[in-house]
């Protein structure tokens, strides 16, 4: 899989009391071909991250520049894009739009398995697969916020996407579950791209992005990316 940003940028209404017509850059001209299997983005808050993750199935549309994935020109096709790309948000219960994982999965399944039965039965598989059988049918309230992160990313699999995003899945997870999710991406065939602040979790990754106010301040190697994100940020 092939994702290329070439001359991204994404500019957005400001409106201030002075001048309602004021305008502020999200990002400014980023360009990158990304092909590694593993690939984190990180850098401070507000600094473009998550919606250079969101331009990837049109989540966020490009003001200028093209954003293509696997082929596909996401801003002229973003249904196409994601067919490809499945993405993962922060927050679980933003996703998560049955009153079960059972039901939540069987959704996301019910394209692909027209039989009722069936359905369920791989539903339920898919919820062992990821040792989290045992809330097939509690409610996704009542269960832990690392479930409920295993759930979305259950029921985001279960439509078999070639390139997986995860905008910083491990922010509201404790040690356990962060580190089953780190076990769980380390495992998974598909090219996974994830925006986070977990810098464990970025030197995880074959290939590393700093952004900084919009624009990609280092592109490289995980070491190299968060010793020079560190700096940047005066840690």
């Amino acid at each position: 899989m092939s994702i290329v940003l070439d001359g991204v940028s994404v500019v957005v209404a400001a409106p201030t009391a002075s001048d309602g017509r004021s305008v502020k850059a999200i990002l400014s001209e980023v360009s990158a071909t990304l092909d590694e299997r593993r690939v984190a983005v990180i850098g401070a808050n507000g600094s473009g991250k998550s919606t250079l993750l969101r331009l990837l199935n049109g989540l966020a549309a490009a003001t200028s520049g093209r954003v293509e994935v696997d082929g596909i020109d996401v801003g002229k096709d973003p249904r196409a894009a994601r067919t490809k790309v499945g993405f993962v948000f922060t927050d679980p219960l933003s996703q998560l739009v049955m009153p079960t994982p059972a039901e939540d999965l069987e959704l996301s399944l019910r394209r692909r398995i027209r039989d009722r039965g069936e359905r369920r039965a791989r539903a339920l598989e898919l919820l062992a697969e990821r040792e989290i059988a045992h809330v097939a049918d509690s409610s996704v309230y009542d269960i832990s916020g690392g479930e409920r992160q295993l759930v979305a990313l259950a029921s985001v699999l279960a439509v078999e996407p070639a390139i997986l995003v995860l905008d910083e899945p491990t922010t509201l997870l404790d040690l356990r579950h962060r580190e089953r999710l780190r076990q769980v991406l380390a495992g998974l065939q598909q090219q996974v791209l994830l925006a986070t602040h977990d810098l464990d979790l970025a030197l995880d990754a074959d290939r590393v992005l700093v952004i900084d106010e919009g624009r990609i301040a280092f592109d490289g190697q995980p070491a190299a990316a968060v010793a020079f994100y560190r700096g940047l940020m005066g840690a």
